[in-house]
Order: C-alpha cells, then sequence, then structure tokens
C-alpha cells in the first residue's frame, strides 16, 4: 500500500526536491509550507509518516511535534525531522517533542528515504491488525495474544499495551514521562513510578523464556526493547 508522506517545509525548492524523490519511490506526497498547511492537510487525510523541518514561519517544527505529539490523532505518527541543527543538544529537545529520526541538512534523498523506510518498519511494525514478530517475541493483534518462543504468554491489558508499543518502537529509549504518554494516554493522572512497577511485570511474565533481557534499563534515562543484549 502506498504510504502517505506529508512534508512540512517552508522552501518550495528543498519540499519540491523531496517530493520528487519520494514520488519517485512510489510514496504519496502531502505538501505543506507551515503549520497551519500541514494541520489542514492532516485533518484531510492523516499520513503515515511526517517529515518537518525545524525552522518553519510562525510556529516552529518543535513547538509543532509537541502539539502533534498531544492531540489523539495524531500522537501515534513518526515524525523525522529535517533540520540543520545537529548538536546533541537540539537532537535531545526533539526527542522529548516526540520526535523520531532526524535528518541533518544538507542531506541525500537516497539517505532520506532510507531513514523514511526504517522509520516506517518501527512504527508500523505490524499488518494493520496490530500483531507482529520480534526475535523470539510474537503479538498476535486479532487475538490479543502474545507468544515467546511459540508459547503462549498470560499477560494483563497494561502489559500488553506496554509491550505492544515497545516492539513496535524497539531500539529507542523512552523516558518514564514517554511511556505513560505513549501507553497510557496524556490525558490520564499515573505517577511516573508506576511504569516501574509494568515493567517489572513484564520481565517477569518473559522471565521463563529468557526475554526478560530484551527489556533494557538505560540508566538515568528511561527503558529501551532490544533484541540486542
Amino acid at each position: 500500500m502506498q504510504k502517505r508522506i506529508l512534508i512540512i517545509e517552508d522552501e518550495p525548492a528543498i519540499r519540491d526536491m523531496v517530493a520528487f524523490a519520494l514520488g519517485k519511490d512510489g510514496m504519496h506526497c502531502m505538501p505543506a509550507g507551515d503549520a497551519r498547511e500541514a494541520e489542514l492537510a492532516i485533518a484531510e487525510q492523516v499520513p503515515d509518516l511526517i517529515l518537518l523541518d525545524w525552522m518553519l514561519p510562525g510556529t516552529s517544527g518543535l513547538e509543532l511535534a509537541r502539539r502533534l505529539r498531544r492531540n489523539e490523532s495524531t500522537r501515534e505518527i513518526p515524525i523525522i525531522m529535517l533540520t540543520a541543527r545537529g548538536e546533541e543538544m537540539d537532537r535531545v529537545n526533539g526527542l522529548d517533542a516526540g520526535v523520531d529520526d532526524y535528518v541533518v541538512k544538507p542531506f541525500s534523498t537516497r539517505e532520506l528515504i532510507a531513514r523514511i523506510k526504517a522509520v516506517l518498519r518501527r512504527s508500523q511494525g505490524d499488518d494493520g491488525s496490530g500483531s507482529i514478530v520480534l526475535g523470539e517475541l510474537r503479538i498476535d493483534g486479532a487475538a490479543h495474544r502474545v507468544y515467546a518462543r511459540g508459547e503462549a504468554v498470560s499477560i494483563g491489558p497494561t502489559e500488553y499495551r506496554l509491550l505492544h508499543f515497545f516492539m513496535t518502537h524497539a531500539e529507542r529509549v523512552y523516558s518514564r514521562a514517554q511511556l505513560l504518554d505513549h501507553v497510557w494516554g496524556g490525558s490520564v493522572y499515573v505517577e511516573e513510578r508506576t511504569v516501574d512497577v509494568h515493567i517489572r511485570r513484564l520481565r517477569k511474565l518473559l522471565e521463563p523464556w529468557q526475554l526478560d533481557v530484551m527489556v533494557q534499563t538505560v540508566r538515568g534515562t528511561g527503558y529501551r526493547f532490544s533484541v540486542a543484549p
């Protein structure tokens, strides 16, 4: 199925270049020059991924990313930031705002397409039904079941949502606050330490198959789900 890519870039030359390259690769491009045009485009048709320029007129890309992450209808859309700002603090600020990846200007369209496909694989790693396979773990979205090394795992609803989020967003580090926002929802008040409780429960559920090591603690930052030790 053709992927819809929203390109939010105020420089027409860059926007047209990116749209041309993505179109040649079989993607459907939705152009926008600023935050208002982007929101109108999303209201008309929700994209599969957003390419977002950091420097936009009026509302910055960073602020727009935060706004999209607060909105129920757009919070799960993956975002790649197009930016000339490559400093570590800028990347941290972007990740805190909910950006999934960065491409620093100037960039090649081949690199950009590769990044887009990688992010789509991470964020839409299921078949549309919520099913996904990662390593020795499998989620059957239709049946709402989890399998470890082919055996069914008895799992509660919160741990199920947590595991599904982890498996569709593997290899990225998330803070407790980010996990609360993505798994529990921003409108629900839950203590951040509640995340630790459910992480421990999830690890205990996976422990009989020695798969608890996939749920990794990143000291001082949060948690990451990874097939790598």
